[in-house]
């Protein structure tokens, strides 16, 4: 479903039937954490899921406010892989041992 922001996000729900205007984040919501539309705008779960479709990766969002940024709460994200067990330092990626890459380049002189 399109966001506030206008991207595609499987996390988001809105509910617009019969005049209804119910809007939630349903991965914010599993961790017990306030949604509000200004944090789609920088959400970055849609580019990971857009990037990474791996059926082991867990995302554990929390919300932050960055020094560049005093004024905004952004959601961040970190990664966990059931398959591997260990945290994943780039989600957009994943943890290299679910999916291999397809081939390596050999230069041979």
């Amino acid at each position: 479903m399109k966001t506030p922001a206008g991207h595609e996000c499987s996390y988001f729900y809105g509910d617009y039937y019969r005049g209804r205007n119910a809007e939630e984040c349903r991965l914010l919501k599993a961790s017990n954490l306030q949604w509000s539309a200004d944090l789609c705008k920088t959400c970055p779960v849609p580019a990971i899921a857009n990037a990474n479709a791996c059926q082991f990766i867990k995302l554990r969002p929390y919300i932050s406010r960055p020094i560049t940024a005093v004024f905004q709460r952004r959601v961040q994200i970190s990664a966990y892989c059931d398959k591997s067990k260990r945290n994943v330092a780039e989600p957009q990626i994943g943890c290299g041992e679910c999916h291999d890459l397809p081939f390596t380049f050999v230069v041979k002189e």
